[in-house]
């Protein structure tokens, strides 16, 4: 465990005690006409208060060069999975020669994570050689996660000085989606549900019967048509519709308008789908289908070509815990000047394009998104327009707690409905509901 040093931010004074000597030449004043001993004592205590602000100086926050504070922390599981509950526990160390009256810290707890127990503030009076520990929990979300260092405060006994120092001490946190290996239930689901095996006009084997030829010595006796031996007395062969794997390309919006959550707390859809794409990415692969794997919204391109193996599954799992594109942070807002809805939707449809085109023939897609605007539509029907199969999963970030999350809920419902009423495939996945279940509920419906 490794301590930290300390860097000086700012020095201030506080002037909490701006108006204590006006305060005492008035109960001194008062006390003087009054003759009463006890206000002009009262005086003189409250001109002290007043000497001492005058004089104080700010504590020293280093000794000999080195710091006075130092701070060590540890996470009581480094690599969680996401969602996973994580105890950080931080100590303040006095490591002067001096007390340390009133020490406040505020640990640098990253951006990505929400603190959901406890608080990273505390408060303590440190003697010499003393440490004082506290402890909060933060709740994991995928990537790596780096604590800033905690901004800690020193003032003297009377509060009348103030310094701040940024304490650093190196801390990460990493999350990477739970290889779960082989699903045997979501893979079910998959080829309930999901694109899976794609029937085709050629003959040869299969389950469904396709048409019957003469018999070639080189066949299999399991397909020779016993029927028409026994009929016309020669042999032939029965062809069944041959199937073979699917190619299927899985689409994550990644727009900043999908990073859409229940509450402050709660998983957002990005998240969400990026998790749901990495557990169908295996299942896809292990029923025996291609898969690559895209997203729709940042600048930097990702994109991993169809393909199979036990080396893609090993760089899809890759691509989805570490590409930019599929940060668990929001992109930033862009400030420069929004381009017309024109522009916007031309855009829109460039890239939908540029998608099809790049796209081997008859890539199925699946599309990942909380749908939370119209674009998300717009892609699948025009993917659809190019004569590609599309399935459209949405994880519902929405809920009803206001007339606007009550408006929000109403208008994803209605995309969605939209979608379903031009017979587009689409699949809602319920806040809390486990991805398996809504995949066997959505093949039993449409059965």
């Amino acid at each position: 465990m490794t301590d930290a040093t300390g860097e000086l931010d700012a020095e201030r004074e506080t002037f909490h005690w701006s108006g204590i000597a006006a305060v005492a030449f008035v109960v001194g004043g008062v006390g003087a006409m009054a003759a009463n001993p006890g206000l002009v004592l009262a005086s003189v205590v409250f001109v002290g208060f007043a000497g001492y602000a005058w004089i104080a100086e700010p504590v020293a926050t280093h000794d000999d060069g080195g710091a006075v504070l130092a701070i060590d922390r540890h996470l009581d599981d480094p690599a969680p999975d996401p969602g996973d509950e994580v105890t950080v526990t931080v100590g303040v160390r006095n490591d002067g020669a001096g007390l340390c009256s009133d020490v406040r810290v505020v640990d640098g707890v990253p951006d990505g994570l929400a603190v959901v127990d406890g608080s990273p503030r505390h408060g303590t009076v440190l003697r010499p050689g003393a440490r004082s520990t506290f402890s909060y929990t933060v709740t994991a979300r995928r990537g790596e996660h780096e604590w800033d260092g905690a901004a800690v405060t020193l003032a003297d006994p009377l509060g009348a000085t103030e310094r701040t120092i940024t304490v650093s001490r190196e801390t990460r946190l990493h999350c990477t989606l739970p290889d779960d290996g082989h699903d045997a239930t979501l893979r079910r689901a998959v080829t309930d549900w999901l694109p899976g095996v794609v029937e085709t006009e050629t003959g040869g084997s299969g389950l469904e019967f396709h048409s019957t030829r003469e018999y070639r010595p080189s066949d299999p006796r399991t397909r020779i048509d016993w029927h028409r031996r026994a009929r016309t007395g020669e042999l032939g062969t029965i062809d069944f519709r041959e199937e073979r794997a699917a190619t299927v390309m899985i689409v994550l919006d990644a727009r900043r308008r999908a990073y859409r959550s229940p509450g402050p707390t709660a998983t957002h859809a990005v998240d969400k789908s990026v998790e749901a794409a990495d557990r169908l990415f295996t299942a896809l692969l292990d029923a025996g289908n291609q898969v690559g794997i895209t997203a729709l919204g940042r600048d930097d391109e990702c994109w991993l070509e169809p393909a199979a193996g036990d080396a893609h599954r090993t760089h899809g799992r890759t691509l989805l815990n570490t590409h930019p594109a599929l940060s668990s942070q929001p992109p930033d807002r862009d400030r420069s000047r929004p381009p017309s809805a024109e522009a916007r939707n031309r855009r829109l449809r460039g890239r939908i394009d540029r998608l099809h085109r790049r796209l081997p023939a008859e890539t199925q897609l699946l599309v990942l998104s909380p749908c939370c605007d119209d674009e998300p539509a717009t892609v699948a029907r025009r993917l659809r327009d190019h004569g590609r199969a599309v399935t459209v999963i949405s994880p519902d970030p929405t809920v009803a707690t206001s007339v606007h999350t009550r408006l929000a809920r109403f208008e994803r419902e209605d995309r969605l409905d939209a979608l379903r009423r031009e017979e587009l495939t689409v699949i809602d996945w319920a806040a809390g509901e486990p991805l398996e279940r809504t995949l066997a509920e959505a093949a039993g419906w449409s059965r």
